[in-house]
């Protein structure tokens, strides 16, 4: 089974080598929902597994909890 990065398309022959990979992939964008900011992935983890706002003045913290994915956040116009 491959695993595929939603942000840049490379394929993966394992899980972790995807989650490794994705600590670095330059295509990764995430959003904050606490302050609006937008960041690359690699800027809000120290360890790949925990993630916080990288804004100093946000409480921001978890991926899919408080930070996003850009590629997953929707906008609709009315």
């Amino acid at each position: 089974m491959t695993h595929t990065c939603r942000n840049c398309k490379r394929t993966f022959g394992s899980e972790l080598e995807l989650e490794l990979h994705r600590d670095g992939c330059s295509d990764a964008q995430l959003f904050c929902e606490v302050c609006g900011d937008r960041f690359a992935e690699r800027t809000a983890t120290t360890d790949g597994w925990r993630f916080a706002c990288p804004n100093e003045d946000c409480e921001g913290e978890g991926l899919e909890a408080d930070l996003h994915s850009v590629g997953d956040v929707l906008v609709s116009a009315r």
